[in-house]
């Protein structure tokens, strides 16, 4: 199995290699066939532009674009649903505004990624974009591998029996996460916040691992995905809250009146702002910064190729070699996340409802005893 699985990572990095050489490649093939007008040499243009590139693979999209060669462009079309007040909805393919997104359809037409209407009236987008796809089909997949986990379990099989399969990879971060997560920042209620704090872990890991596969959506480096999750904890911590909680809020104890006037707003900014923000902040960062390493080590080969095809050539090896490396770490980063995302959660919702210093200490020692 180990060596399976090591064949496996080895082939998606050998491909997701060639996907990006090969897209950075026709980006610079379709840029060069331009005119070269003095117009373009003024602006620029006709030459490689290594940000503009990267932003392109890791913001979300229409489409999915895996390659492309010459002419022939290896896409899949995502349906575009729009509405708009004064033509009611609208629904086509993302292939009607082109393959750079330049022709306009039915009124509308595509700025910088984004669909607006050629009158400069509103329109609601709706569309099925590349990363609430992909965020689908993860989900379908790891439903459809959990209800056959579950089904094993129910049958007796894992219960009276060594797990096997699938239960051998599942049971051991379930466990992880109940013993190391969920029962020393929660104490004697562990068992109520089990669910969600499982539910959000796999959320994100899921969507890690599928962020990886060759020309896929980086779907946790996407700033609504993350704010999503961050609401939703922090409306988890709010309702974990005790009257206790609030007044140490509002009225810290033991602290000098002038001192509480300037900690107040600090400790409510904390509860509904930080705790939050730093959890929304920490996954989109962490996933976007992989993602952008990686292709800023393929697109190094075109930079010294444009200066020199020699130079490209030569460095050709060093950039695969490097990419391999921070994609295999990209691996570990996205169980990493995913932990981090958890456990803070954790320890937020356990700060909640800790009531007072006789709890406190019982709580402390549910800890000790847990660990």
């Amino acid at each position: 199995m180990d060596m399976v699985a090591k064949c496996i990572k080895s082939l998606l990095v050998a491909v997701f290699s060639v996907f990006l050489a090969v897209s950075v490649v026709s980006a610079q093939d379709h840029e060069s066939t331009e005119p070269a007008t003095a117009e373009h040499h003024e602006k620029g243009e006709g030459k490689l532009d290594p940000a503009k590139i990267i932003m392109d693979h890791i913001k979300d999209a229409h489409e999915f674009h895996f390659f492309s060669v010459g002419d022939f462009h290896a896409v899949i079309h995502l349906p575009v649903i729009l509405y708009s007040p004064t033509k009611g909805f609208s629904m086509f393919s993302s292939s009607r505004f082109g393959h750079e997104g330049e022709e306009e359809y039915n009124g509308y037409k595509m700025e910088e990624g984004n669909i607006v209407a050629t009158d400069g009236s509103v329109v609601y987008d709706f569309s099925l974009t590349r990363n609430v796809v992909q965020m689908l089909i993860a989900l379908t997949v790891f439903v459809f591998l959990m209800l056959g986990i579950a089904k094993k379990y129910k049958n007796g099989e894992g219960v009276k029996n060594a797990p096997k399969g699938w239960q051998n990879v599942m049971e051991p971060v379930i466990t992880f996460v109940r013993d190391d997560v969920a029962k020393p920042n929660l104490g004697k209620k562990w068992n109520k916040y089990l669910p969600y704090l499982l539910t959000v872990f796999f959320f994100i890991l899921v969507n890690n691992i599928f962020g990886l596969i060759p020309g896929s959506a980086n779907v946790t480096g996407n700033t609504a995905f993350t704010a999503v999750l961050g609401i939703i904890s922090l409306i988890v911590i709010l309702f974990s809250t005790n009257s206790h909680f609030w007044g140490h809020i509002f009225w810290p104890p033991g602290v000098p009146l002038g001192v509480k006037i300037i900690l107040i707003p600090v400790e409510v900014a904390g509860v509904l702002i930080i705790k939050p923000a730093a959890l929304i902040i920490r996954l989109f960062a962490n996933m976007v910064a992989g993602h952008i390493i990686i292709l800023s080590f393929i697109s190094l080969i075109f930079i010294f190729g444009e200066m020199n095809k020699v130079a490209g050539w030569s460095f050709s090896p060093v950039s695969i070699l490097f990419t391999v490396f921070i994609y295999f770490i990209e691996i570990l980063v996205a169980f990493i996340q995913a932990f981090i995302f958890t456990n803070l959660t954790a320890v937020f919702i356990g700060q909640s409802f800790e009531g007072g210093h006789d709890d406190v200490d019982g709580h402390t020692h549910e800890v000790v005893s847990t660990m």
